[in-house]
C-alpha cells in the first residue's frame, strides 16, 4: 500500500509574502557569503490551486523550500523509511531536475528528466546518505510554452508502526476570532481529517468560541468530530492537560496534536506531523517551527535546546533567528540544511504520543511558560525525544511585539524555570541558575521596574513552600498577580493621549546596532557598572525635578539595563508601542527588595539539594491523571 509522506503545497491565502515558503520562482546568487536575489519573478497569479501553478515559458521554478523540499535527513535518522518515491504531474514541455544536499547546505543533482504532455513522472529514492542532514526538491523548467504543474507526492510502501489517528486539542482564552479560523482551515482540509479523531477546544475564556456567529456553520461541516469543553481559565497547562485527558479516554486515538489559540495553521503540516509521528521508530513527540504570524516569511523558532548550566532555553543558533526566507532561501541557508536535533518544543504546535503520556504522565500544573519545555526533558529522561521537523511549522504571534518578563507573567517565568530545574538539572546546586536569577532581580532593580521583582520573589517564596503550591494555586496565581500590578505605578501605561509626554532632557537615541551587537558592558567593566550602580541606588534620592517628570525618554530598543539605571526616572516606550511606562527610582522599595533578593537566593541555593529531592519525589503525582481529574472536577 502507498503512502503519502508529503505533499507538495501553495498557499492556502493569496498572499504574496508566503510565497518564498512554499515556491521560488526567482533567480539568487551569493556576494559576500550573503544571499541575494538577483531577480523577482514570483506572482501569485501563477499559483492555479493548492496544488498546481502554471510556469511561464522559459522560466525556472524550485520547490527547494521551506515547505516543498523534504527533509531526508529527519526521515532517515528518526524512521525506519529508506525507499521514498517522488511523483511529479505536468502538462506541457518542461524539464524536471531532481537535487539533493547534504549537511552543510552543498547542493548535488540527482537525475534530469524531459517530459511533455500530460506526464506523471516517478522517482525512486533512498534515504542512505543524510545522517548529518540534507534535503531532496526538484525544479521545474518549463520549454518554448507555457507548462502546468498539477501537484506533487513523497511516497513510500513501509508500513507505518503507529497507525493511529491522532485528537486536536486546542487551549484558547479569549482568542475565538482565531479559533474560528482554526477549525475552518481544518474543516477544508479533508485529507487532514481523515488522520484525525477529535478535535477537543478547551475553551478557558468569557468571549466563547461557540458564541462567535460564524461557530455554527464550522460546527456543523465538522460534525462529531468537534468537541468543545468548557472549564475555568487553568492556564495552558491546564487547558493542554484536558486536552490530554480527553484523548487518553479515546480509544482510536494514538496521539495528542496540541495546538496553541493565537495561531494560523499550515493544514498540510498538521498532516505531516501525525504521518511522521506514525512512522517513528519508537514514540517520538513531533514539534512544529515557528513563523511570526504579522510577519510571515520570518522563522523564530527553529530546534529549542535547554542549556544545562544556566538551567535557560534558547533556540540551536540562537544567532540566526529570526530567518527571514523572503531574503535567503532555504537553498541559500547552509545552516538550515543541517540536521538539528531538539530537547523540546513549544506547544503552539507540538504532537504527542499517548504512550509518552501514560509514561511520563501529563503536564505539570505550571499554568504558563517552561510546562511545554518541562514535559519534553521529562520525556526525554524516560527514553522519549522530541524532534522538530522542518516543513511542520504554524504561524504565532511572536514575541517582538511584546515583554512577558515584567508584567504578570514574570511570576511563571521565574517559579517555573525553577521548578524546572529541581526536577531535571544534573548540576549541583542548579549550575548557575541561582546566579543567574539573582542577576535578573539586579537588572530589573537597577531598572527600576519593581513590579517584576515582587512576583518574582513571590514565586521563590512559593518555591521554598514545597511542590503541593503548584496544583494549590493554580486557579489564583495569575489573578493574584495581576492585582499585585496596581500597588506599583511602573506598571500604567500611559497612552497618547494627543497632549505629549515629556521628558526633562528629551529623548535618548543611540547609533543603531544589530540584537548581536548590542554595546553592553562585560569583563571587569562589567562589574564596576554592577557595584557602582547598586551603591548609587543604595545612597542616591532622586532629584525632586526627577520625580515630578521623567528625566529622559528611551525607545523600547534602546532601554537596556546598562542605560536607563545611571537616570532617576524614564519615559520607555511599552513593548506594543501602545504607549509608556514611568519608571523611577524608589530608594527604600531598592534597598527592601536587594536585602530581599539576597537572602532568598542564599536560601533556596542552600536548600537545593533537598527541595530537589521534594520535587522529584512530588513530580509523578503533580502531573498524575487522577490528579488532574480531580483538578478538573473541582474547578467545574
Amino acid at each position: 500500500m502507498t503512502h503519502i509522506l508529503q505533499n507538495a503545497v501553495f498557499p492556502t491565502d493569496r498572499d504574496p509574502d508566503l510565497l518564498p515558503l512554499y515556491v521560488d520562482p526567482e533567480i539568487w546568487s551569493v556576494i559576500d557569503d550573503e544571499a541575494v536575489r538577483v531577480s523577482s519573478r514570483a506572482h501569485i497569479g501563477n499559483i492555479l490551486g493548492r496544488t498546481s501553478a502554471r510556469i511561464l515559458a522559459g522560466r525556472r521554478v524550485s520547490f527547494g523550500t521551506y515547505f516543498n523540499a523534504f527533509p531526508a535527513a529527519y526521515w532517515q535518522h528518526w524512521t525506519p523509511v529508506r525507499q521514498v518515491t517522488l511523483t511529479v504531474r505536468t502538462v506541457g514541455p518542461a524539464t524536471i531536475l531532481l537535487y539533493r544536499s547534504n549537511g552543510s547546505g552543498v547542493r548535488q543533482r540527482i537525475e534530469t528528466r524531459e517530459v511533455d504532455g500530460a506526464v506523471s513522472s516517478s522517482f525512486a529514492l533512498t534515504l542512505d546518505q543524510y545522517s548529518d542532514g540534507g534535503f531532496i526538491w526538484f525544479d521545474i523548467v518549463a520549454d518554448e510554452k507555457n507548462a502546468v504543474f498539477e501537484g506533487a507526492e513523497w511516497t513510500t510502501e513501509h508500513e507505518p508502526g503507529r497507525p493511529g489517528k491522532a485528537s486536536i486539542g486546542i487551549t484558547t482564552y479569549n482568542k475565538p476570532d482565531y479559533c474560528i479560523e482554526t477549525l475552518a482551515s481544518l474543516a477544508e482540509a479533508t485529507d487532514v481529517l481523515e488522520l484525525v479523531d477529535r478535535i477537543f477546544l478547551i475553551d478557558q475564556g468569557d468571549r466563547r468560541v461557540d458564541a462567535e456567529p460564524e461557530f455554527p456553520e464550522v460546527a456543523a461541516s465538522l460534525g462529531d468530530t468537534l468537541h468543545v469543553i468548557t472549564q475555568p481559565n487553568l492556564g495552558g497547562s491546564g487547558g493542554f492537560a484536558r486536552a490530554m485527558t480527553e484523548t487518553l479516554a479515546r480509544p482510536d486515538s494514538e496521539f495528542v496534536q496540541l495546538l496553541d489559540d493565537d495561531v494560523r495553521i499550515e493544514p498540510e503540516s498538521v498532516r505531516r506531523s501525525i504521518v511522521f509521528g506514525q512512522y517513528a521508530s519508537v514514540p517520538t513527540i513531533v514539534g512544529a517551527h515557528m513563523f511570526d504570524l504579522l510577519d510571515r516569511p520570518k522563522l523564530h523558532a527553529w530546534a529549542e535546546v535547554v542549556d544545562e548550566e544556566p538551567f535557560m532555553w534558547r533556540a540551536l543558533y540562537q544567532e540566526k533567528l529570526p530567518h527571514d526566507f523572503s531574503v535567503a532561501n532555504l537553498r541559500q541557508s547552509p545552516m538550515l540544511h543541517m540536521r538539528l536535533d531538539a530537547d523540546y518544543n513549544g506547544w503552539w504546535m507540538c504532537l504527542i504520543p499517548l504512550a509518552v503520556i501514560r509514561e511520563v504522565g501529563l503536564a505539570l500544573p505550571a499554568f504558563i511558560k517552561w510546562d511545554d519545555a518541562e514535559f519534553c526533558l521529562r520525556a526525554g529522561e524516560a527514553g522519549f525525544p522530541t524532534v522538530s521537523v522542518p516543513g511542520v511549522a504554524l504561524w504565532h504571534v511572536s514575541w517582538v511585539g511584546k515583554d512577558d518578563t515584567i508584567d504578570w507573567q514574570a511570576y511563571f517565568h521565574a517559579r517555573n524555570r525553577i521548578v524546572a530545574g529541581l526536577l531535571h538539572s544534573n548540576a549541583p546546586g542548579g549550575g548557575t541558575l541561582m546566579r543567574h536569577s539573582r542577576r535578573v532581580d539586579l537588572k530589573h532593580l537597577m531598572m527600576m521596574q519593581y513590579y517584576p521583582v515582587a512576583l518574582r520573589h513571590r514565586a521563590l517564596h512559593d518555591i521554598l513552600s514545597g511542590p503541593a503550591h503548584m496544583r494549590e494555586n493554580l486557579a489564583t496565581a495569575m489573578p493574584w498577580a495581576r492585582s499585585l500590578a496596581a500597588k506599583f505605578p511602573e506598571t500604567v501605561v500611559q497612552k497618547d493621549s494627543g497632549v505629549p509626554l515629556r521628558s526633562r532632557r528629551g529623548r535618548a537615541v543611540f547609533k543603531r546596532l544589530s540584537v548581536h551587537e548590542l554595546d553592553n558592558p562585560s569583563g571587569m567593566r562589567l562589574r564596576w557598572f554592577t557595584v557602582t550602580t547598586l551603591v548609587s541606588h543604595w545612597f542616591h534620592t532622586p532629584r525632586p525635578e526627577n520625580v515630578a517628570q521623567p528625566e529622559v525618554e528611551f525607545g523600547k530598543s534602546d532601554a537596556h539595563w546598562w542605560r536607563v539605571p545611571v537616570y532617576d526616572s524614564a519615559l520607555v516606550s511599552a513593548a506594543d508601542g501602545s504607549g509608556k511606562n514611568v519608571y523611577t527610582r524608589d530608594r527604600a522599595q531598592f534597598r527592601r527588595m536587594l536585602v530581599e533578593s539576597v537572602r532568598l537566593h542564599r536560601r533556596l541555593r542552600r536548600e537545593w539539594p533537598k527541595l530537589a529531592a521534594r520535587y522529584r519525589s512530588a513530580a509523578p503525582e503533580l502531573t498524575s491523571l487522577s490528579q488532574w481529574q480531580r483538578t478538573f472536577e473541582e474547578s467545574s
